[in-house]
């Protein structure tokens, strides 16, 4: 089968397509006909050896999926072959950019019926990481308020429509471009990072979901009413500037699980949740997406390959 392989950390230039053997699923496993498959920022971090995992060489990159399984390890409930999936491949977040892949069973949940392989290998890590920040962490709900920083984002675009959804006022920040994009995901204010500085605009705030990091963190704490939270799935928070304005601060690595992945469909399939392709590539043109992840142009949303028709 073919797959997109690294046998050294790298500029995207590392990036080769190869053909290896067809993987056998083990205890708890399956392995995915895989029909898309997701690219993001965490690919970018194992490829140029940056991961905060081991991540053994030689070794095949992407971990978002959406595709048919094929095959099934002992001990794999409710799955059979057949059963259109999406998902994360393994807590490495490896193997997905490949004509077949293995992924365990606890980490990939029935494609939401509305969405096709493309959008659906476009959902599950941003989205996942969305949710955990806005329910598990922030804990919003009804009468809050939250100031999402990089709200037109992969993950910020989900925290909006979450954060709309627990029922709290959403405030955002992105570029001018994209002002009516996040108002129609549910941004009540949206802020011009450009043109104006959130901070003159923002005050006693319940709660800050950081997906940027460096200095828009750093000037994140000032806004929060004492007692809230700033979550970033972007860069370790200082404890000294949280203590000092009296707030907690909170970063985490996603966990991609069965339930979050169903609540999550359940609610693109009820026209909840909208989801946000960008770029759409072939798998021999993994190292043209990697390169748009190190700034060549592309066009807003998730980049996906398409591996099959």
């Amino acid at each position: 089968m073919k797959a997109v392989r690294v046998h050294r950390f790298g500029p995207p230039e590392v990036i080769a397509l190869e053909d290896v053997p067809k993987p056998e699923p083990s205890n708890g496993e399956v392995v995915v006909e895989v029909k898309a498959a997701g690219i993001g920022p965490w690919d970018a971090l194992i490829r140029s050896g940056k991961s905060a995992l081991p991540q053994p060489l030689p070794l095949v990159l992407g971990s978002d999926l959406s595709g048919v399984i094929d095959s099934i390890g002992p001990g794999v409930e409710p799955f059979k072959v057949g059963d259109e999936v999406f998902g994360v491949t393994n807590e490495h977040f490896t193997g997905a950019y490949a004509e077949y892949a293995l992924a365990k069973a606890a980490m990939i949940a029935p494609k939401p019926k509305s969405l096709n392989h493309t959008h659906a290998a476009s959902v599950p890590v941003v989205a996942v990481t969305a949710w955990q920040m806005v329910f598990d962490f922030a804990r919003l709900s009804s009468g809050q308020s939250v100031l999402i920083q990089g709200g037109a984002g992969n993950v910020g675009g989900y925290a909006v429509q979450f954060a709309r959804l627990a029922g709290a006022l959403v405030i955002a920040t992105t570029s001018a471009k994209d002002v009516s994009y996040v108002r129609s995901l549910g941004g009540v204010g949206v802020i011009d990072y450009r043109a104006t500085r959130f901070e003159e605009r923002v005050k006693e705030t319940d709660a800050v979901i950081d997906t940027v990091g460096g200095d828009t963190l750093d000037r994140s704490y000032g806004v929060l009413k004492r007692g809230g939270i700033v979550v970033s799935s972007a860069a370790q928070p200082s404890n000294e500037k949280a203590e000092h304005y009296g707030v907690r601060a909170v970063f985490f690595l996603v966990q991609v699980t069965t339930e979050r992945l169903r609540k999550i469909a359940e609610l693109i399939d009820a026209e909840k949740l909208r989801t946000e392709v960008g770029e759409v590539l072939w798998l021999d043109e993994a190292r043209k997406g990697h390169e748009m992840l190190e700034g060549a142009p592309h066009r807003r949303g998730k980049i996906v390959i398409k591996v099959a028709d």
